[in-house]
């Protein structure tokens, strides 16, 4: 689909947790349906939650997943 392409960042929340963020642009023709199996398949393999949502003026839909970064101790 045209207009998913992930831009993704991080950041450091309240408490020292630190979430990946991704963006996805949804454009205006997408489907709820549609729009419900892209979120739906980036939560089950992905591991992603939806952290915003917003509906533009235009139709099309602006979309922020998080998921936590787990970092790994060594152990020595």
């Amino acid at each position: 689909m045209q207009g998913t392409e992930p831009n993704t960042g991080t950041r450091t929340r309240v408490g020292g947790t630190q979430y990946e963020f991704q963006q996805l642009h949804l454009p205006r023709g997408t489907s709820r349906s549609d729009a419900r199996r892209i979120l739906t398949e980036q939560a089950e393999y992905g591991l992603w939650e939806l952290e915003r949502l917003t509906i533009r003026r235009d139709g099309s839909r602006r979309v922020l997943l998080r998921r936590r970064i787990i970092r790994q101790l060594r152990l020595t």
